[in-house]
């Protein structure tokens, strides 16, 4: 357990539509405590199984679990590793788009019908503003995370790119992932119902309400690039590795039938 203190206290940009959880930094190491359910789990599941992708270890943020301890109170939670360095900052892409035309990308999104113009529209002006090239590659990269894992939560207010005192851009690792595998318990996959019929009420909040949709758009656009390798026993290991007493054993159950049931489900995306 580690103790935070309120000078560890950090306001982000990034910002979630079901309000923000606890984010702390002490030195090198920023923390997160769960919320509305296990998204400390969520993090920690989904970063071990990238690990076994075609991901390189510098595209994604990786997540331990750890208690909390703050102003006499306990969470349960995640850590991971400070990866900015000099002067590097994030920057969202919401803020990004105000700073350069003085409106938000999400407005600029849905202004726009079709679907497929969209997420378009969100990688070549990207790309145009800070010169990164292959973003769309990126944003299909992320797509497949969040298809896969049901991340509900990847709007335009935490998908983020680095800048540095220059103006000179850098891709950011893929963070984020607490609101996958089903880990709001509190408002909207309460625990006891039925997972299959949960997984089908989920919907993403990028650039469309669909995740098949989504993907399907990103695959068209940029192609297929990333695959998974990890087996039901690679599953079974991250989940053992799981403290008894951090989370419970319907929980754990759950999110093993979650991760067993994605991989059946896009089967494709595997060597």
């Amino acid at each position: 357990m580690i103790e935070l203190f309120e000078n560890d206290l950090i306001e982000t940009e990034l910002r979630s539509s079901k309000g923000n959880q606890y984010k702390w930094r002490q030195g090198d190491t920023w923390y997160k405590a769960d919320y509305t359910g296990y998204e400390g789990l969520s993090e920690y599941v989904i970063s071990h199984l990238l690990a076994k992708t075609t991901l390189n270890e510098d595209e994604y943020l990786l997540y331990e679990l750890e208690d909390l301890s703050y102003k006499k109170n306990v969470f349960h939670g995640v850590k991971s590793k400070h990866f900015l360095e000099g002067d590097w900052q994030l920057i969202t892409l919401e803020r990004l788009f105000k700073n350069i035309y003085g409106q938000g990308l999400n407005s600029m999104i849905y202004k726009t019908s079709d679907i497929s113009n969209r997420l378009k529209l969100l990688v070549d002006e990207t790309q145009r503003i800070t010169g990164l090239k292959d973003f769309g590659i990126y944003i299909s990269k992320m797509l497949t995370i969040d298809s896969f894992f049901l991340n509900e939560d990847r709007h335009t207010h935490n998908i983020a790119v680095l800048v540095n005192g220059k103006g000179e851009y850098k891709l950011c690792p893929f963070f984020d992932q607490g609101a996958g595998l089903l880990a709001d318990t509190t408002l909207d996959y309460p625990l006891g119902e039925d997972i299959y019929e949960l997984i089908d009420s989920v919907k993403p909040k990028t650039f469309c309400d669909s995740f098949l949709d989504q993907l399907d758009v990103a695959e068209k656009l940029y192609g297929y690039n990333i695959k998974f390798k990890f087996s039901k026993k690679d599953i079974d290991a991250v989940l053992d590795e799981v403290p008894g007493d951090m989370y419970s054993d319907e929980i754990i159950e759950r999110v093993r039938k979650i991760c067993y049931e994605r991989r059946r489900k896009f089967s494709y995306l595997f060597d």
